[in-house]
């Protein structure tokens, strides 16, 4: 029998005000709604620079509303506490340098991934990429491109952002620029191929095509300043110095940051002179390198466990065998940047090694060369927030987004904590909990 809400008007109608309901009552003056509030007290809080103990932190809705001494924290009836006994509470981890769609080269090689993998077995990979990496800590990720996955990344954000996968919130970089000939996949002179990244050249072109990765949904521009010209060649400079400045002046109009892949003294040189924030890599740096990104205001992400990833797969046996060149080099490099002052991003290059093991990163630093737990925390965290521009994250205050992780013991005096993830935290959701 037909009545009158069978009828696809009215079903649609009724459907749409059962919808719009919470957001009626919110707008209606007289009716009081309030956001879900809970107390978080674990035995000590890492609040982006130190650590205090005794402690309290306060959420309602997606922000921090409070954060101090239990007895300083006024909390009201119908609050819900959480106790964290024996853990950190940190501010959600920030991993600086990463390939959502790239999974380890021991599984697959770089060349195979770009050249044999569908965009939806590499989309789909990502997303289970993306679920790893937050459910280990890190609640923000800067995607520094795609290699051969287009504009993927775009809508993987997109899909994290509207709650349809979980994921770390992301700033993406898209397909990244290089100069014609300089990247991969190589195959047979006589055999075109996509390549890893956008190929540009000369003034108009790099302009072209940095607008385009700009338009297209790029949060930030990389540009690889230097790369291998052949196979089995050292790295040598790529774009020229009035390629690098257009490239950043460019970015910089639309208010978009370039960071730079960079390895060779050049190609490091170039990308400072040209404003770029942030090196990645830096092998090679010199002394001299390390004392103009001093006075220029660049940060280092040395993105350590990346090469120690590699030399490993290539058949180097850490702990038996002697460090490969590129681990010794590499020791060197950190030690001059520490030395001329650099500010250090966090960022391991992870993709390159497995997704959800960013911790590893923190772990070599700490273990190889020479930081502090401490330190290495606070470059994931508040440095890295800093280095980024994301004022609303990156430590633990009233007003900024509740991204929060928990984890047992202390990883300000002992790194290895960080594995022990109890809690994660993003905009006030709970993802995982004790």
């Amino acid at each position: 029998m037909t009545t009158l809400y069978s009828k696809p008007y009215l079903k649609r109608f009724l459907g749409l005000t059962l919808l719009l309901l919470p957001q009626l009552l919110r707008a209606q003056p007289g009716i009081a709604t309030t956001a879900t509030s809970t107390l978080l007290r674990p035995a000590a809080v890492f609040d982006g620079q130190e650590l205090h103990s005794g402690w309290v932190v306060l959420v309602t809705g997606n922000k921090i509303v409070a954060a101090g001494p239990a007895a300083q924290v006024s909390v009201l009836a119908g609050t819900r506490t959480l106790e964290l006994t024996g853990q950190t509470l940190l501010p959600g981890l920030i991993e600086g340098h990463s390939h959502l769609l790239l999974h380890p080269y021991n599984e697959t090689s770089w060349n195979d991934q770009v050249n044999t993998e569908s965009l939806a077995l590499r989309v789909a990979r990502a997303t289970a990429h993306a679920q790893r990496t937050l459910l280990a800590g890190f609640t923000t990720a800067r995607d520094l491109g795609t290699e051969g996955a287009g504009f993927a990344d775009v809508g993987l954000k997109q899909a994290i952002d509207q709650g349809i996968i979980p994921g770390p919130r992301l700033l993406v970089a898209t397909r990244a620029l290089v100069a014609s000939g300089s990247y991969g996949p190589k195959l047979s002179v006589d055999v075109e191929v996509p390549q890893g990244a956008q190929e540009a050249d000369g003034p108009e072109g790099v302009v072209r095509a940095t607008r385009e990765q700009i338009g297209k949904g790029a949060d930030v521009v990389k540009v690889y300043s230097d790369y291998r010209w052949g196979k089995g060649e050292p790295s040598r400079p790529t774009f020229s110095q009035e390629e690098l400045n257009l490239i950043v002046q460019t970015a910089r109009a639309a208010g978009r940051p370039v960071v730079a892949h960079a390895s060779t003294p050049e190609g490091m040189r170039r990308a400072v002179l040209a404003g770029v924030e942030t090196i990645e890599h830096g092998d090679a740096g010199t002394p001299e390198i390390f004392k103009l990104m001093k006075q220029r205001g660049v940060a280092l992400c040395p993105t350590v466990a990346a090469g120690d990833a590699v030399s490993q797969y290539l058949g180097w046996r850490k702990g038996q065998d002697p460090e490969p060149e590129r681990i010794r080099e590499k020791r060197v490099s950190i030690a001059a940047a520490r030395k001329a002052g650099v500010t250090f991003a966090m960022g391991g290059d992870v993709g390159v090694f497995a997704h959800g093991d960013n911790a590893r990163e923190m772990e070599l630093l700490v273990r190889e060369y020479g930081f502090t737990p401490l330190e290495v925390l606070q470059e994931a965290t508040s440095g890295n927030a800093r280095i980024f521009h994301l004022t609303d994250r990156g430590s633990i205050s009233a007003g900024l987004l509740a991204d929060l992780v928990s984890v047992t013991g202390d990883p300000t005096k002992d790194v290895a904590a960080l594995r022990q993830v109890q809690l994660v935290m993003k905009d006030g959701a709970m993802y995982k909990q004790p």
